[in-house]
C-alpha cells in the first residue's frame, strides 16, 4: 500500500515511521516461519510473495456500527452522506486520504475499514470533525473498533434472540459484544433469552469457542513481536488445551446446535488437527457445516487434509509412529491427520475456512463451524431399570490409533458428574430444578465464603434480588403502570442494608446463573440500570426515576407516563436545560399538562412518509416539572441523537446553560435553521453522578454500579 504512494519509499521488511508510525524499526523476517508454511503449502502457488508482503504491512483499522438495527442504519446514513463525503479529494501532508470502504462480506454495510492511522486522525485539523464523531460514537457504544476477521465467527454462529450462547474464550470481548448486539438487534424484544458466561451448565443451542493468544501468527500485522518470537512450540503446547475446550463445548451443545471454533493462527496443529480429532472422537455426533455461501464476498481458502508436525528446532514428523518416545510429551497423536482415507474424506475438512492476509487486507484467521447431530458417545447411556443399582461407569478408552490421547481430552472426566439415564441436553431440566428449589438465601448473590474459595482484589458489594414482598416495588409498579408480564423477580440491587439507590435488571437466564453459582464465582458487575432513587422522590408518588441506560429494556413494559414528541421537540429537549411547556409543540403540551410531576418517558416515532427525517425511534428519560420538561440523557447519547438529526454540537460550554447546535453542510439529517439554545427559566438539575444530564455536554467520570452510591438527584420544579 505505502510503496505505491509518491514520495513514500521504504523497505517493506521494516515497520514504517511515517503515516502509520509508532513502532521502532523491527525487521519483519523469520526464516523458520517461511520454511514451515512453504512446506505445508497453505498459500496458493504463486502467491507467496503477496502473502509475505501483506504480513509486513500495518493492519488497516476497521470499525463496526453497533446497536439496534434501526439506530445502526441511521449512523450508517450519517457516515456515508456526511463524514465520508468530507474525506473525498482531501489531502493531508501532501497525501490523498483514502475514503473508508465497506467490508464486502459484512451484511448491510455495517462494517468498514480505513487506512487512516490514529496519529493522522488526531493531529490533522481537516479530520477533526470526523475524529470527534468517531470518539464520541465509540464512547457511547454506537461504533466499535474491531479487527475485520474477528467479526466472522459471530456472523457464522447465526445467533437469534431466543438462543442461548456459551462463549468459552471471551477475552478481550469484541466478539462477545457483537453477539450480544445480534441478540438485541430487535428493540421490540426487551430481554432475549441470552446468556454470556463460561460457568453455565445447561444445553446450549449455540456455542462459540475462540482461541486467542498473543503469539498467534495470524496477528503478525499488529503484534510485531511475533516476527522474532515465532516458533512451532507455541502451537504444540496449545493443541491439547484447545482440543479439551472444544470437546467441552461440544458436550454442552444441544442436538441441532451450532458451534464455531476459530483461532487467530494459521497453523493446522491448532486448526485442522483439533477439528479432525474432535470429529473422530465424536463418532458421527458432530459434523462440519458447509458455510461457503453464508458470507458472500468473503475470500477464504478451504481447510487442508494433509499436514506434518515440526518441532521448534525444525525436525519434521509425518505420522505418530515415527515420533521417538522422548518427544511424546511435546507431540501428541491427535496432532496428525487421520490415516484412514475414507474416514478423512468423510470429515470434509475442506469445509473449514482459512483467511489469508493478502486476499482482503486482513489478519490471518481460521474458522470451522460444527453442527451437533446427536449426543457425544460418552454421554449416551442406556436407561436405568427401576430398582437396579447404579454401577460406576468405566472410563472411555482411547482408540487403538491414539493410545495416549488422554493428554488432549478425556471425555470420561466431564461425564463423571452426570446422572444415569441423562444425555447432554437433559442437564437443562436438572439445572432449572435447582432454580426453583429456593435453596439460596434471600436471593443474595455475594462473594463466596472465604473458606471455600479465596478470591483476591476489591471486595465487591453483593447482588441482592428484590424479594417478592418488598414494599419498594408496588409504588413503582403503580406509578409507571407496569405490564403484569414485567419480570420483577429479575430486579436486583447492590446493598443489603439502608436505602436502595439503584435498581438493575437481568434476564431470567442470568438470574439463574447468579443464584446458583454464588459460591463458585465472583461477579464483578452485571445487569442494566433501570431505576435510580431521586431526592425527595416520595413527594412525587414514586421514589425512583427512570434511568436512560436501561430505558430501551424497560420501555415495552411501561404503560403510563409516556409522552410522544416530535423531532423539533427532541431538538429543544436535548439542547435546552428546562424548556417551558410553551416552547414545545401543542401536542406535547396536551399530553404533559395533566400528568403529575415526576419521571416520564419521551418517545419519538419516525414518520415513514418523511424519509428525509430521522427514521429510527428514540426513547428518552425525562422529568415533568411544574411548568417545564427536561431530559436525563448522558452526554454522548445526547450528542449522538443530535448528530443523527443533522446538528453539529460543540462539546464545549459556550455560556452558562447554553448549547449551540448548528446545522452543518452535508448533514445526515433534514435541513433546518441554526438551533441556538436558550437557558430555561427553571433551575438546572444536579444530576445523578452516573449520568451527565446537562445540555452543556460536559461530564465527570462516573463510578460503576459496584462503586460508591451516587448523590441523589435534585430535580427541577
Amino acid at each position: 500500500r505505502g510503496r505505491s504512494r509518491e514520495g513514500l519509499t521504504r523497505d517493506a521488511s521494516v515497520v514504517p515511521q511515517g503515516w502509520e508510525g509508532g513502532y521502532p524499526e523491527i525487521v519483519k523476517e523469520n526464516k523458520l516461519f517461511e520454511h514451515y508454511y512453504q512446506e505445508l503449502k497453505i498459500v496458493p502457488e504463486g502467491e507467496w510473495d503477496q502473502f509475505m508482503e501483506a504480513l509486513r504491512e500495518p493492519l488497516p483499522a476497521t470499525l463496526r456500527i453497533t446497536g439496534y438495527k434501526s439506530h445502526a442504519k441511521e449512523i450508517l446514513h450519517c457516515l456515508k452522506n456526511k463524514y465520508f463525503k468530507e474525506l473525498e479529494d482531501l489531502e493531508v501532508d501532501g497525501q490523498k486520504v483514502e475514503v473508508p470502504q465497506p467490508l464486502s462480506w459484512y451484511p448491510e454495510e455495517l462494517a468498514w475499514h480505513t487506512n487512516l492511522s490514529r496519529k493522522i486522525l488526531r493531529k490533522s485539523p481537516q479530520l477533526e470533525k470526523f475524529h470527534q464523531f468517531l470518539v464520541s460514537e465509540t464512547e457511547s457504544g454506537n461504533i466499535s473498533r474491531q479487527e475485520a476477521v474477528s467479526m466472522i465467527p459471530p456472523l457464522l454462529l447465526n445467533a437469534h434472540p431466543h438462543h442461548k450462547i456459551l462463549d468459552m474464550c471471551a477475552a478481550p470481548g469484541s466478539k462477545t459484544t457483537q453477539l450480544i448486539e445480534m441478540l438485541h438487534a430487535d428493540m421490540n424484544v426487551p430481554f432475549p433469552g441470552m446468556l454470556w458466561t463460561a460457568l453455565w451448565r445447561v444445553g446450549m443451542p449455540l456455542c462459540w469457542v475462540y482461541m486467542r493468544k498473543r503469539c498467534g501468527d495470524g496477528t503478525m500485522r499488529k503484534n510485531i513481536d511475533v516476527w522474532k518470537k515465532w516458533t512451532t512450540l507455541n502451537s504444540l503446547q496449545l493443541h491439547g488445551l484447545q482440543l479439551r475446550i472444544a470437546t467441552r463445548g461440544a458436550e454442552q451443545l444441544v442436538e441441532g446446535g451450532r458451534m464455531v471454533y476459530s483461532t487467530c493462527s494459521l497453523n493446522p496443529i491448532e486448526d485442522e488437527a483439533v477439528i479432525a480429532s474432535l470429529l473422530e472422537k465424536s463418532e458421527g455426533a458432530l459434523e462440519l457445516a458447509d458455510v461457503s455461501s453464508e458470507l458472500p464476498g468473503l475470500k477464504w481458502m478451504p481447510g487442508i487434509t494433509h499436514w506434518k508436525v515440526m518441532t521448534k528446532d525444525g525436525q519434521w514428523f509425518t505420522e505418530w509412529e515415527g515420533v521417538p518416545h522422548s518427544r511424546h510429551t511435546q507431540i501428541r497423536p491427535t496432532m496428525f491427520p487421520p490415516k484412514d482415507p475414507e474416514k478423512l474424506q468423510a470429515m470434509h475438512l475442506e469445509r473449514c475456512l482459512r483467511i489469508l492476509p493478502h486476499h482482503q487486507n486482513t489478519g490471518g484467521f481460521f474458522v470451522a463451524v460444527l453442527v451437533k447431530k446427536s449426543s457425544m458417545p460418552w454421554n449416551k447411556r442406556p436407561p436405568k431399570l427401576q430398582g437396579e443399582p447404579v454401577e460406576p461407569r468405566e472410563p472411555v478408552r482411547s482408540s487403538p490409533a491414539h493410545p495416549t490421547e488422554g493428554a488432549a481430552a478425556d471425555p470420561a472426566e466431564p461425564e463423571s458428574k452426570a446422572v444415569s439415564g441423562l444425555d447432554d441436553t437433559d442437564i437443562t431440566e436438572r439445572t432449572e430444578n435447582v432454580e426453583n428449589s429456593g435453596s439460596k438465601k434471600d436471593g443474595v448473590c455475594g462473594p463466596p465464603p472465604s473458606k471455600k474459595m479465596k478470591l483476591f482484589g476489591f471486595k465487591e458489594d453483593p447482588f441482592v434480588f428484590i424479594p417478592e414482598d418488598d414494599p419498594l416495588f408496588p409504588p413503582i409498579q403503580k406509578f409507571y403502570a407496569l405490564d403484569p408480564s414485567f419480570p420483577k423477580m429479575n430486579l436486583l440491587t447492590r446493598t443489603t442494608e439502608g436505602k436502595k439507590r439503584q435498581l438493575y435488571m437481568v434476564s431470567k437466564e442470568l438470574r439463574n446463573v447468579l443464584v446458583n453459582n454464588s459460591e463458585r464465582m465472583k461477579v464483578i458487575n452485571t445487569g442494566i440500570k433501570v431505576w435510580c432513587r431521586n431526592n425527595s422522590g416520595e413527594d412525587f408518588d414514586c421514589a425512583f426515576r427512570l434511568a436512560q441506560e436501561g430505558i430501551y429494556t424497560l420501555y415495552p413494559f411501561i404503560k403510563s407516563r409516556i409522552i410522544t414528541v416530535s423531532i423539533e421537540d427532541v431538538k429543544i429537549l436535548l439542547t435546552q436545560e428546562n424548556p417551558f411547556f410553551r416552547k414545545l409543540s401543542s401536542e406535547t403540551y396536551s399530553q404533559a399538562k395533566d400528568l403529575a410531576k415526576g419521571s416520564i418517558v419521551l418517545k419519538y416515532e419516525p414518520d415513514p412518509t418523511k424519509p428525509d427525517t430521522l427514521q429510527c425511534p428514540i426513547v428518552l428519560c425525562g422529568w415533568r416539572g411544574k411548568a417545564s420538561i427536561r431530559t436525563f440523557v448522558p452526554k454522548n447519547e445526547r450528542l449522538h441523537y443530535l448528530r443523527m438529526m443533522g446538528l453539529e454540537v460543540s462539546a464545549e460550554k459556550k455560556k452558562e446553560g447554553t448549547v449551540v447546535a448548528q446545522q452543518s453542510a452535508g448533514s445526515c439529517g433534514p435541513p433546518g435553521d441554526e438551533a441556538s439554545a436558550e437557558h430555561g427559566a427553571e433551575p438546572a438539575a444536579s444530576a445523578d453522578s452516573s449520568e451527565d444530564m446537562s445540555p452543556d455536554v460536559s461530564v465527570d467520570a462516573a463510578p460503576g454500579p459496584s462503586g460508591p452510591a451516587p448523590a441523589e438527584a435534585a430535580l427541577p420544579r
